[in-house]
């Protein structure tokens, strides 16, 4: 009675683990032995619950980002990213680092502008974006809006 038990409670910890919920709004990727096997995507799916794991979940709506950016004229640029996610199959591979892309391409693009530039944020925020975007676009994600405040 004690085994019968014992595999009624293993098969129902089984099945239970092999339902996954993914909600609106969001992506889930599967992995089976480190390899992407696919995305899942809104609804409810059945995985294998030893094998599969869910290893990124994906908010398709947008994320932020803020920065504080020093420069070499002693000037410091805040600013929030607004970014998201287009292609969840090609960003799914550099999702954990994107808040360094970001950060980088971000400097990147503010160092590589002229001090008298600078002074206009609008027009510098579309060029950060530009640039941001030509980066970020080839992995999947995009780049919605830049905000700066040159201080």
């Amino acid at each position: 009675m004690t085994l019968l038990m014992t595999l009624l409670l293993l098969c129902v910890v089984l099945i239970l683990g092999a339902v996954r919920r993914v909600p609106a709004g969001q992506v889930y990727s599967l992995y089976r032995r480190g390899k992407l096997m696919r995305v899942l995507q809104p609804g409810t799916h059945l995985v294998l619950p030893l094998l599969d794991r869910v290893a990124h979940k994906i908010d398709l709506a947008g994320q932020t980002l803020r920065f504080e950016e020093p420069l070499a004229d002693a000037h410091d640029v805040r600013g929030t990213v607004y970014w998201q996610v287009l292609e969840p199959e090609r960003a799914d591979a550099v999702f954990e680092q994107v808040d360094q892309l970001i950060r980088r391409g971000a400097q990147e693009a503010l160092r590589s502008e002229p001090a008298a530039v600078r002074s206009d944020r609008r027009d510098l925020g579309a060029r950060v974006k530009q640039s941001l975007n030509s980066a970020l676009r080839e992995r999947g994600m995009m780049v919605t809006r830049v905000d700066l405040e040159v201080a």
